[in-house]
Formats: structure tokens, sequence, C-alpha cells
């Protein structure tokens, strides 16, 4: 059979594969191992956002662990199972940024009677879970009709869907996604001159690839499979040994390698976690660059800056009068000006699209010109009954729910339904947004829905963080399974299989996350020393500032000055990569300059090693495009800190604390009192 023969009776010319003649795609195996996979990276997620406010939706990760465990099963996988398995792991794996409990929750915990005139809220465990329902379910209803204009109408390239893609095509020796036809700006029409120009331009360019490239991706492929166990093992085992070592001697993962004053006083110290590492190798050089650059402007800068000057009089560390606090608003004004001036543009070409008259391009399929490009049968698809229902049943239930926990007094029920809508609206948004830069711009949404509701109920505190973190919750979620439902296009799986898999890996979820998130609070303060949850300080920062109007002394003065530097930066990031120009990917992300801010250098430097790492393999030393051996290695350092934070958790609650710490002098070791 030859590659155009392959690719027609695969749908990429049109034409769909019935579903009797489909490979296996929902099975009993494939939900079992990505619930399994989903509940690690969950854990692994919980652990690092509640440090770093950064986690990662990990579905290359899921995607190479089900298929590496498929190999030692009777029966392999098929790719479209491998897609069952990564699309439940990632519903499963992200509802820790989903449901707010690295963010939304820590900042209700930190309210003050005093200062915000209501106590702090601490959730229950059932009350948990019903905030998890609230917000869980509106994402993946919001999905099958997202997916139905973004993916097959206006083809955005979802970078990390489509490198999924490739990897899944690699391991199971099949013939490249085809991923040349689609739109960089948004939706543009196509004639049906161009578009036949195009399809004959890429079923050529897949047979010269294919020809070109076979033995290198041969030699990947092959080595995936051969050491891809015992690279993962290797690596998995050293960093859950290196974590649980340091439990017991905290000072390794905060080492004063600056010194103990700069340690003590200005918290330089470092932490060589290899999970940190693993993060870095998987965000890569750029991002963790800009990170580390906002770290020396927040940390060696202004920081000193805030606290010699006595703007911020207070312990560097405190976040109320302290030098952390002070820059953090520094950090919010690049957060949103980077967010809104991105967004802009992608908001400007949608409304475009809306009243365009001609919003559908062409395809020629048998010599007719038709408008419909969908791939897939009815009988693979979404009904459109289900998503109206699911999206009516998932906002009223969430809206009773989120009344039942908080009360009338802290939200208004309709308040919270215009934080669904809100959601909904924000999530086209944010979506476009992911597809055509990899970066799903959630905190500054989030930003966008606390803005309008401190508007709408000015002064109530509860109810904007509430429902800001519905309103975030759509979009985050909305655009993680995008991605995934990208991979599916790609490898011609069912998006209903799909659809079941985010179902059920949002449910299991809701359970784990809870459970997971009150074990910490029981075991550890947080926010706290181990776990400082600094986003959720953003959120109750930019609540007050909304309701009070009031910033530290000079802040302001700084905060738009870095806010018009980013503003500008971003719309040139934003414009040359629209272009495919190579200067935009070394212009410093906002967002990760920002976190910079947010964390303390010991979070950013070890990124750094992991990101220089990335940059050196892929440069020097990698096969081809598709070798993807250090993030094998990178997802073992990732997945072990996780597993073993499970083991470090059960020892706290059982009052097994560290053995020795000596060199915990300058006080900034987890689980080891201040000298």
């Amino acid at each position: 059979m030859n590659l155009i023969t392959w690719l027609r009776r695969r749908g990429v010319s049109g034409e769909s594969v019935p579903a009797s003649q489909s490979q296996p795609e929902f099975t009993f195996t494939a939900v079992i191992l990505g619930l399994a996979i989903g509940c690690l990276i969950c854990f692994t997620n919980l652990s690092l956002g509640l440090q770093s406010g950064w986690i990662s939706m990990m579905s290359i990760q899921s995607a190479l662990i089900g298929f590496l465990i498929s190999r030692i099963l009777p029966t392999p996988l098929t790719p479209q199972e491998i897609i069952v398995v990564q699309t439940t792991a990632v519903a499963t794996g992200t509802m820790p940024l989903a449901a707010g409990f690295v963010g939304i929750l820590p900042a209700l915990s930190l309210l003050s009677e005093e200062r915000d005139g209501v106590p702090p809220i601490h959730l229950t465990w059932i009350s948990a879970i019903a905030w998890s329902c609230a917000v869980a379910y509106f994402g993946v209803f919001l999905s099958p009709p997202i997916r139905k204009q973004v993916i097959i109408e206006e083809q955005l390239t979802f970078p990390s869907g489509t490198a999924t893609a490739q990897l899944i095509s690699v391991l199971h020796k099949l013939p490249p996604p085809d991923t040349s036809i689609r739109q960089r700006r948004g939706y543009k029409p196509l004639s049906p001159e161009e578009n036949t120009s195009a399809a004959g331009e890429t079923s050529g360019s897949l047979i010269a690839d294919n020809d070109d490239d076979e033995s290198e991706t041969t030699i990947v492929r092959e080595a995936v499979q051969h050491d891809g166990w015992w690279s993962l093992s290797w690596s998995f085992v050293a960093s859950g040994l290196m974590t649980l070592f340091a439990y017991f001697f905290p000072v390794l993962f905060a080492i004063p390698l600056f010194g103990n004053y700069l340690a003590s006083n200005w918290l330089w110290y470092f932490t060589p976690s290899l999970s940190y590492v693993g993060q870095g190798i998987i965000m890569g050089f750029p991002t963790t660059l800009s990170m580390n650059m906002g770290m020396l402007v927040g940390w060696a800068i202004l920081s000193p800056l805030s606290k010699l000057s006595g703007w911020a009089p207070g312990p560097v560390g405190d976040m109320s009068n302290g030098a952390r606090g002070w820059i953090l608003w520094t950090s919010l004004g690049i957060m949103c000006s980077d967010s809104f001036v991105s967004l802009l543009p992608v908001g400007v070409d949608y409304v475009s699209d809306m009243f365009s008259k001609s919003r559908n391009d062409y395809v020629v399929i048998d010599g007719n010109t038709t408008e419909n490009h969908e791939t897939e049968t009815e009988d693979r698809l979404v009904p459109m009954k289900w998503v109206l229902v699911g999206l009516a049943f998932s906002i009223c239930a969430g809206t009773i729910l989120v009344w039942i926990v908080f009360g009338h007094d802290g939200i208004k029920p309709w308040a919270t339904v215009l934080g669904f809508v809100l959601g909904g609206m924000l999530s086209i948004i944010g979506v476009r947004a992911l597809g055509e830069t990899d970066l799903n711009p959630v905190s500054g949404l989030g930003k966008i829905s606390q803005l309008l509701f401190a508007w709408i109920q000015p002064g109530n505190i509860v109810a904007n963080i509430i429902a800001g973190g519905v309103a975030e919750a759509g979009a985050q979620q909305a655009g993680d399974l995008m991605q995934d439902l990208k991979t599916g296009h790609l490898c011609h799986a069912s998006p209903r299989a799909q659809f079941y898999g985010q179902l059920i890996g949002s449910s299991v979820s809701i359970v784990v996350t809870t459970t997971a998130f009150t074990l910490y609070n029981r075991a550890y303060v947080i926010p706290g020393p181990s776990f400082p949850a600094p986003t959720a300080y953003v959120w109750l920062s930019l609540a007050r500032l909304l309701r009070d109007g009031q910033l530290p002394e000079k802040s302001s003065s700084f905060m738009i000055g870095f806010s018009l530097l980013f503003g500008l930066l971003s719309a040139t990031k934003t414009f040359t990569s629209r272009r495919q120009h190579w200067v935009a990917k070394w212009i410093p992300s906002g967002v990760a300059f920002a976190i910079g801010f947010l964390n303390t250098p010991s979070f950013s430097i070890a990124r750094l090693i992991g990101g220089v790492m990335e940059y050196t393999y892929r440069t020097r030393y990698a096969k081809d495009k598709n070798d993807i051996r250090l993030i094998v290695i990178a997802s073992g350092f990732v997945l072990g800190e996780g597993v073993i934070s499970i083991v470090s958790l059960v020892l706290q609650t059982f009052g097994v604390h560290a053995a020795s710490c000596w060199g915990c002098g300058h006080g900034h070791c987890g689980g080891c009192p201040p000298a």
C-alpha cells in the first residue's frame, strides 16, 4: 500500500474510516492505564503547582509511558488506544490547576477577617469534592464545538498536540501525520486551487521526508523501544531516591550555594531537584531563560532596591510588607500586560471571522468542491445534543454546588452563571492562542474575569476569586483537552472515545486531587515554607487591589513601567511569531519572566540547568527532530519526585520528620524549624 492510498483510507483526503473497520480505541485496558498514569501526574502537578505555581500537561510523557507499558502487555495497544491513554491521563493529571487547588483554594485560606471582612475559608473534604464537581465538566462539554472550529475549520497548529501525534506515528511505524495545511494566523480562507495545490505538495513532501529520514527515525524508534524502559527507570529511581534523601536531610534541597548570608537574608539558595531539572528540559531553553532573567531582575535588583529604600520594610520573604510581596505587583503587571497584548490579535481575528462573509474554505474531493472538512463519521463524533445537555447541566449543577459550598454571601448564583458564560467566551480566545503559540494564557484570562467581577460585585473579595476561578477553569480545561483532540485528529482517533476518556479522567481526578490536597493540608502549612503556593497571592492581591486601589509604596511606578515594556515585547513577539521568524523564540516570554519574580531563585536555577541540557542535546546530539530520548529521562525525573512526594506525605502525616537539620542555619530548609 502506498502512502497516498494509506492517507485516503485514514481520511486525510476527506474520506472517513467506517467504525467497523477501525482499530480498537476505547478499551478497558487503555482507560485503566490512562487513569494510573494520570494519578501519578496529578500528584506530581499538585506538588509542583503548590511549590512553584507551574504545572505541565505531560501529554507527550503520557503517550510515551503508555507505549512503553503496552510493549509488555500480551496484546500491545493500538495507536488509537494510546491516544485514549494520553487523553485520560491529561484529564486526570491537570485537575489541580483546573479546580484551583494550586491557586484559588490556597488564596481563600489566606483571607483575613480584619482586612477582608471575612475569615479564612478552609474547605472540608466533601466541600472540596463539591467545588471540584462544579468546575470539572464545563470545559469537557465545551471542547467538541470548539474542536470543530479551531481544529477542523481553522486547522490551527497546537504544537504540543502535533508533537505528540508525531511521536505516536514514529513509535508505531506509521507515516507522519499531515501537518502542512494549517492556518498560522487564525482563519484565512483558501481558494479551491490553493488548497488543491497545497494538498498535492503535502503528499509529495511526506513521501520525500519519509524516504530521507526513514533510517534516522528508525534508529530513534528502536532506541526508545529498547532503551526507553531503562532510561525511564533509572531517572525515576534517581529522582525518587534524591527526593527521599532530601526529606531526611533537608539541606540537600536548600544548599546555601551563595553563602549563608544571602540564603538567610535574601533567599538566594539552590534546590538541586531532578524534578525541576526535568521540568526545565520539558519547558525548553527559551522559557527557562526567560524565567531566570525574571529571577535576576526581581531578586537581584528589585528586591534589594525595595528593601534598602524602605518601600518593603518587612522580612524579604514576607508577602504582606516584605520585598517578595512588593515585587509581586510588578510580576502581576507583567503577566496582565503580556497576556492582554498577546490575546489582542487573536481576539481581533476571531471577531473579524465572525463578521466575515467567507468563513468557510474549501477542499476538493474527487473533483467536487465541499465545505465539510470533517473526516470522521457521525458515530465517532460527540453528538451536539450531548454537548447542549451537558453544558446546561454542568452550569446548573455547578451553580448550585458553588452556592452550597460558599453560601449566598460568598457569591450570588447569578454571578456564578455569569462566570461560566464568561469562561466559555474566554475559552475560545485562550484555545486559539494555544493553537497558535502553544501557550494557554489562563493567568491573564483569570485576571480579566477578576476585573469584570470587581465591577459586577464590588467589594466582595470572595466572589471575585471564586467567579474568576470558575471562568479560568473552563478556559484552562478546554485548552488542555484541545491539544489531545488535535493529536487524535492527526492520528485519526475517535473524538467520541477521547470524550469518554476525558469524562472518566476528570471524574476520577475529583476524588484523587481532593484527597491529595486534604492530606497535604493536614501535613503541611499551605501556603508555607514547603509549599508557598505563589499563585494564591496573585489571586488575593489582585482582588484586594481591585477593592481598595492601594499599592505598596513606589510599586505602582515599577508596575506601570514593566507593563509597558513587556506590552511592547509581547507585541513584537506576537508579530514575529505569526510570521514564523526565528527571532520570536528568543524574545522573553512575559509570563515566564513574571514566574521568575513569583518564585524564589531556588526554583528557577535548576530549571535553567534543564533548559541548557535540552538546548545542548537538541543542537549537538539529537539524531533527528523526533529524537525524544532526553524527554524520556526528563519524564522519569518529574514522575520520580511526584511519586516519592506521596511517600513523604505519609511520613509527615505519621510524624516521621527529618533525621538531621545540619547545615540548615539559614532557616529555609523544608521540614526543619527556622534557626
